[in-house]
């Protein structure tokens, strides 16, 4: 009964009424029957064939079919620490017919990323995204282990993410720093003013990393094109929605049968009005070109296109859409949803506000703004930004690996074909690790001591995010010019909410707003 209970809600079964409808109902409910049947017996089966692991992680108690998909929840990251609270730091799940291993611990993760960490480079392959928007799972984030990805990862590498390209942008960033300052300026350089920082911070990162790829901004003034701009925002929004989104019948086939392609038929329009865009944008890039100096490529899209000139049987458009998708989607929303964690946690803490803000006074003073290079010398503000990602990671469950073999976790046998999920938001709060974990305390990275095996925001091994140098320069910038140049105070007296919101990303489920006022190196500089 239970089992009809969540089909029928994957699959809108009407009320049956008539005496035609009633035999067609009887037909369907006896197909479900024989279906639940043979899928019980295939899976007895095939676990029955993998007998010889005998040493499997534990597992809760799961119902048939289903698997343990039924104890997923919108935070899934607290589920699977829940999780592992009872049945240990390593937990073995069925998401329908798929097996998934969740790592709870600091030693399990470190085997992930060291001993297995080829076994484990592979990427699943049940996200309807990554097969749409993706490009059939073909982007450097989603592409399985193999030539193509080491070509796709030395290409961000040498030209995406290097120290020299990152630094040939820094004006970019600078430039939208600063205009973020001066936005901020117009309604608080006499007395205290609201702000909806969620909004800003978001314009920022959307303008930096479009500036840095195609020369143009979509947000705020001087946008060239309001039209595309416009377009772009609601693609954007639409892809945002959809991300880290899974369809049930990825996990329970069957589904399929029953009308569960409509989810999939959304995507699908979206990854053509994306596809769209995107070569819209290369199109404009390569006229461009054509018309002005190619030995001064000015954006990320004319490197690529330099390097489509060279090799032009690889690097395809797709190939370079994929870079640019990875980009607008893992650069913008990771950096802003950082930003606002971080305001939200100073505000929550003014003495740790009012710390930073001496750190920068008293090493640049309020003669000028700080600039990129500067925010390495301020050790508080790196740690401030530290304590953020350890307590609000933008990718708890990290992305997610597959093995591509058999392989030892934590001592328990992980078959091949498994979905394996590093919990970084326990590891980031386990106290066996981190002194009082659930704290704020920037202070605890003061010794500079190497923290890797524990603090794992971006990732690490093979699979370890490309774009954390970047991500690292624009939250870096932003907040230490906020605190710089303005005082920050709550709404209330009460304290920000700081309530997890629904997605892969956590983002805040309330947006941040604030009172800001200026302080007087903005009217000594913006005067």
């Amino acid at each position: 009964m239970y089992l009809l209970t969540i089909l029928h809600k994957y699959t809108h079964i009407s009320n049956i009424s008539t005496k035609k409808e009633i035999m067609e109902g009887a037909l369907f409910y006896t197909s479900l029957s024989l279906l639940f049947i043979l899928s019980i017996t295939f899976k007895y089966f095939f676990r029955t064939k993998q007998h010889r692991h005998t040493n499997l992680p534990p597992s809760p108690p799961s119902l048939p079919l289903l698997g343990h998909l039924h104890l997923l929840s919108p935070t899934i990251h607290r589920t699977f620490h829940q999780l592992s609270q009872k049945y240990g730091p390593v937990v073995s799940l069925w998401f329908g017919s798929r097996r998934v291993v969740v790592v709870s611990s600091s030693s399990a993760a470190q085997e992930c990323f060291t001993k297995n960490d080829i076994v484990l480079a592979n990427r699943p392959r049940f996200m309807l995204t990554g097969k749409h928007l993706g490009y059939n799972y073909t982007t450097v984030v989603e592409s399985p282990f193999g030539d193509h990805w080491r070509n796709l990862r030395r290409i961000g590498t040498t030209e995406i993410y290097s120290t020299n390209r990152l630094n040939s942008f820094s004006g970019i960033r600078q430039d939208e720093v600063t205009k973020l300052l001066l936005k901020l300026s117009r309604n608080s350089r006499e007395d205290f003013a609201k702000v909806d920082l969620r909004n800003v911070i978001s314009e920022m990162t959307f303008n930096i990393i479009m500036t840095m790829v195609a020369g143009k901004r979509f947000h705020g003034d001087d946008v060239s094109d309001n039209e595309q701009a416009k377009r772009f925002r609601d693609i954007m929004r639409e892809a945002f929605t959809y991300g880290g989104v899974t369809n049930p019948s990825d996990f329970v086939p069957i589904l399929k049968w029953f009308g569960s392609g409509g989810f999939e038929k959304k995507v699908m329009a979206l990854s053509k009005r994306m596809d769209a865009f995107l070569q819209e944008l290369i199109d404009e890039q390569q006229l461009s070109r054509t018309t002005s100096d190619q030995s001064e490529a000015s954006t990320m899209i004319h490197h690529l296109l330099s390097m489509q000139e060279s090799e032009p049987k690889y690097y395809t458009d797709e190939i370079l859409k994929g870079h640019i998708l990875v980009m607008l989607l893992a650069g913008t929303d990771s950096s802003s949803l950082t930003l606002e964690w971080t305001m939200s946690n100073l505000l929550n803490n003014p003495e740790v506000l009012e710390r930073a803000r001496a750190e920068l006074d008293a090493e640049f003073g309020q003669e000028r703004l700080i600039d990129e290079q500067d925010i390495f010398k301020l050790p508080y503000l790196q740690g401030i930004i530290s304590e953020t990602l350890r307590l609000y990671p933008t990718a708890p469950l990290l992305v997610p690996h597959y093995s591509s073999d058999d392989c030892t976790i934590g001592g328990f046998d992980v078959p091949r074909d498994t979905i394996v999920m590093i919990n970084a938001w326990a590891i980031h709060r386990d106290p066996t690790l981190w002194d009082d974990p659930e704290s704020f305390k920037p202070e605890r990275y003061a010794n500079g001591g190497d923290d890797s095996h524990k603090l794992m925001p971006f990732g690490q091994g093979r699979r370890a995010c490309p774009g954390a140098g970047l991500a690292q320069r624009v939250v870096g910038l932003a907040l230490g010019s906020l605190i710089q140049c303005y005082e920050w105070e709550r709404l209330t007296e009460m304290k920000v909410d700081m309530s997890e919101g629904k997605g892969l990303t956590m983002p805040k489920a309330v947006p941040l707003e604030a009172m800001c006022k200026a302080r007087p190196i903005v009217n000594k500089v913006f005067s």
